[in-house]
């Protein structure tokens, strides 16, 4: 059966405005990238006392973890995105940077060379990481918040899109 194009613009929904899985038959493979950002607060006795162990808990290396648990993510979005197509994953990074404050911001950048870009892969990856963060903390306190999660940049298919990153 022919899928037919959404007449609301919207990629997962066909003409008479069911769900679909975009096809993507037609396209290229390219190379594509994709950069998202999670951002946290933590209150200041968890930072201090993150800092004052190495950014270790009794369950282990904090940030060490998250970065395990974002790649297993990335390489599984598929299964938890209805929609995603299943993607071989070239590449994962993931960058946490951790101040003082009690702020951490978590970067994932993914990278493949396919049909379909990575957008939600690496949205997924720094989602994760930072869900594991506050796994890996709660016991030392509930106040820890996830204040934002977004794409920056994805790069290959029809456009590219750059966000320029907030300040602190």
């Amino acid at each position: 059966m022919k899928q037919r194009k959404s007449t609301a613009g919207l990629t997962h929904l066909d003409a008479t405005q069911r769900p679909t899985m975009v096809d993507v038959s037609a396209k290229e493979i390219t190379p594509r990238e994709a950069t998202a950002e999670a951002r946290m607060r933590l209150p200041a006795a968890v930072a201090r006392a993150l800092a004052a162990t190495g950014h270790r808990t009794h369950k282990g290396p904090v940030f060490d973890t998250a970065v395990i648990a974002a790649v297993q993510a990335v390489k599984r979005t598929h299964e938890l995105i209805p929609f995603c197509h299943p993607l071989p994953i070239d590449h994962c990074e993931l960058d946490i940077d951790s101040t003082r404050r009690g702020r951490i911001t978590i970067r994932c950048t993914v990278r493949t060379t396919h049909k379909t870009g990575v957008e939600m892969e690496a949205l997924t990856g720094a989602t994760v990481a930072a869900l594991t963060v506050y796994d890996m903390c709660k016991a030392l306190s509930h106040d820890i918040v996830i204040e934002s999660v977004r794409l920056l940049a994805k790069r290959g298919g029809k456009r590219d899109f750059k966000r320029a990153p907030k300040s602190r």
